[in-house]
C-alpha cells in the first residue's frame, strides 16, 4: 500500500512563483477565476480568514466610534480595498480623506488611519504593514483582541513604520491622524 502524500498548504521551498499585477488580479477576479474572499499582498493572492463573532463585534463598535469622531472631508471604509503598489489589502477599517464620490472609479491609495482587528491573525495582519507604510498611511492600529491591547504603528518612511507603541488594558489612545478620536480600551473590549 502506498503512503498518501498530501498537497502542501504553502508554496514549496524553491518553487518558482509568478506574482500577479493589480490589473491581472482584478481581471481574474472579474472573470470569476479568483475566489471573492481574497486579497492581493505583494503580488500574491491570499484567502481571507473567516470572521468570528468577536471580530465582527469589535469592527462594528470601532466603526461606530470612528464615525462619531469623523472630521469633515473624511469617511470610514469597512473591509474595502486600499490600492498599494503591488497589493490591494482590505483592512477592517480605514479612515479615508475625501468624499465617497471621489472613489467611483478607483479605490483609495492611502488612508489617515487603518485598523486591523486581530484575534488569531497577528502575523498575517502585521505582514500588511509594509504595504500600508509604502502607501503613506499615516497610522495603523492592530487591535490584539485576546490581549486587550492595541499595537500602534506611525511615521511611515521608506516602506516601514518608524514608530511603534503598545497600549494596554485600562488606558486610552488618541490618534494623531484623527485628534478628535480618543478610544478608552476598557470600553472597546467591554461586553
Amino acid at each position: 500500500m502506498k503512503n498518501a502524500v498530501e498537497s502542501p498548504s504553502t508554496p514549496l521551498r524553491g518553487a518558482q512563483l509568478w506574482p500577479l499585477s493589480l490589473a491581472a488580479y482584478r481581471a481574474l477576479g472579474e472573470a470569476g477565476l479568483i475566489p471573492k474572499n481574497t486579497e492581493l499582498l505583494y503580488g500574491f493572492v491570499y484567502a481571507k480568514m473567516s470572521k468570528p463573532p468577536l471580530h465582527s463585534a469589535l469592527v462594528r463598535r470601532l466603526a461606530r466610534l470612528l464615525t462619531q469622531a469623523l472630521q469633515p472631508g473624511c469617511f470610514v471604509n469597512t473591509e474595502q480595498p486600499i490600492t498599494c503598489e503591488d497589493s490591494e489589502p482590505e483592512p477592517d477599517l480605514a479612515v479615508v480623506r475625501g468624499a465617497e464620490e471621489d472613489f467611483w472609479h478607483e479605490h483609495p491609495h492611502t488612508a489617515e488611519l487603518i485598523i486591523e482587528v486581530c484575534l488569531d491573525s497577528h502575523d498575517y495582519d502585521r505582514s500588511k504593514l509594509p504595504a500600508y507604510a509604502a502607501a503613506g498611511v499615516k497610522e495603523c492600529w492592530l487591535v490584539l483582541a485576546p490581549d486587550k491591547t492595541i499595537e500602534v504603528h506611525r511615521q511611515p518612511k521608506d516602506g516601514q513604520f518608524t514608530e511603534r507603541a503598545l497600549h494596554g488594558p485600562g488606558g486610552s489612545l488618541t490618534s494623531p491622524a484623527m485628534p478628535e478620536f480618543t478610544l478608552a480600551l476598557n470600553s472597546l473590549f467591554a461586553k
